[in-house]
């Protein structure tokens, strides 16, 4: 397309390209966009190395034109978009990227890449939050993913408000809590159970959390609070029946004087398996495999479709899969008591005056290719918990339903 559009002239139009989706996944209730600060971060520092330009020339990929835009690639445009950690909806454009085509159409595949990962993530880490009830959630889902990805989701995760993460470069880099517990192989290592617990004791003092499964659960708490003494902090169960299991621990922790021991789980957990332990006495919760996958939705399906041409709205217009043309301002509607009840999408010339209760979602993310958005995860995560706490009681439902707000153009 690149090479194409600068013979013939075009690739030097003003274009504005728009990020949405055209459906929930698996009759979910709403979307997270996640992955706007990584790819901001990303888009910051966009270019074309000299020998990457040189191996596209020699495989004929581009000629000597397109080849030398490329060695000089730099986004000179705009970008507005939905403020990371917000909750969206069919067809809610969650990102519009405005410049010439060769520049914005280059970021195609850059911004899908991050936004359909992160956002698929994010979805149904929140989903998980909103199960959990208030319960923290250690992200633990690393050795399930690529080494890349695992960083990525354990940002997002802790975006949507989990507690924490197991990856140490998740937790170096984006300064997220970390936690975690030693594995079986620990215990299998040492010759008896108790030498295994007492040596991570004395590594980690009382306070640790002692995975208490890798033979007998009940023989493994009576031996942690031996080795330990009733202020242990924590024992982690990862097998069994979780809910019979739980009510059994915390019977077995009180009769031996650990009452404040606390009680971790996990084990294959995903939305449906942590709501299903609402009402064990479980103290937290550990999910991986779910998380990292999506729970079952690797993909948010989102597309990156061409909207405007030098100020002409062009819409793509194909069965099932049509758009809306022009650059656009989204805003969500409110009851006065703060509850959200739909979503209001305009032409952004309109000048549409929104009302009282009409909170702007579109923001400015990148403007002259100069990024001027710089809000910390921190502050993504509690507009996060904002901006769920006013959805409306079905959107947070967990079962297959209808989007839990509308989105209404004009």
């Amino acid at each position: 397309m690149l090479t194409a559009a600068l013979a013939d002239g075009n690739a030097h139009r003003r274009c504005t390209f728009e990020v949405f989706g055209r459906r929930l996944a698996n009759g979910r209730r709403f979307g997270v966009v996640g992955g706007t600060g990584r790819l901001l971060d990303l888009i910051d520092g966009f270019r074309f190395p000299a020998e990457v330009v040189s191996g596209l020339l020699a495989g004929h990929v581009v000629d000597e034109r397109a080849a030398d835009y490329l060695a000089g690639y730099r986004f000179t445009g705009d970008i507005v978009g939905y403020a990371e950690g917000e909750p969206y909806f069919p067809y809610s454009p969650i990102l519009a990227v405005t410049g010439s085509f060769g520049e914005a159409v280059i970021l195609e595949t850059l911004v899908l890449s991050v936004l359909n990962h992160d956002s698929a993530v994010a979805a149904a880490a929140a989903r998980m939050v909103i199960a959990a009830g208030g319960r923290p959630i250690i992200e633990m889902g690393s050795r399930r993913t690529h080494e890349q990805a695992a960083v990525a989701c354990a940002r997002v995760a802790y975006l949507v408000g989990f507690a924490s993460t197991s990856n140490l470069a998740a937790g170096v880099r984006y300064a997220i809590p970390t936690a975690g517990t030693a594995a079986h192989a620990f215990t299998l290592l040492h010759d008896t159970e108790e030498a295994a617990f007492a040596s991570q004791i004395a590594a980690a003092g009382p306070a640790t959390t002692l995975l208490v499964d890798t033979y007998d659960i009940g023989r493994g708490i009576e031996k942690a609070v031996k080795v330990a003494g009733p202020t242990l902090g924590a024992v982690r169960i990862d097998s069994g029946d979780l809910a019979v299991m739980a009510h059994q621990t915390r019977a077995q922790l009180d009769s031996l004087g650990a009452t404040d021991t606390r009680i971790v789980i996990s084990g294959d957990l995903d939305e449906y398996a942590i709501a299903a332990l609402a009402a064990a006495p479980v103290d937290s919760y550990g999910a991986g495999t779910a998380v990292v996958v999506g729970s079952g939705v690797p993909t948010a399906e989102l597309v990156y479709k061409l909207v405007e041409v030098d100020g002409r709205p062009v819409a793509k217009r194909s069965e099932n899969k049509s758009s809306v043309g022009g650059r656009k301002l989204a805003y969500r509607r409110h009851r006065p008591s703060g509850t959200a009840i739909e979503e209001r999408v305009v032409p952004a010339d309109s000048g549409f005056e929104p009302a009282e209760t009409d909170r702007p979602l579109t923001i400015p993310l990148v403007m002259g290719g100069r990024r001027v958005d710089h809000r910390s995860l921190a502050d993504s995560r509690a507009h996060h918990r904002a901006a769920v706490g006013a959805l409306p009681w079905d959107a947070l439902k967990l079962s297959k339903g209808d989007p839990g707000l509308p989105v209404v153009f004009g």
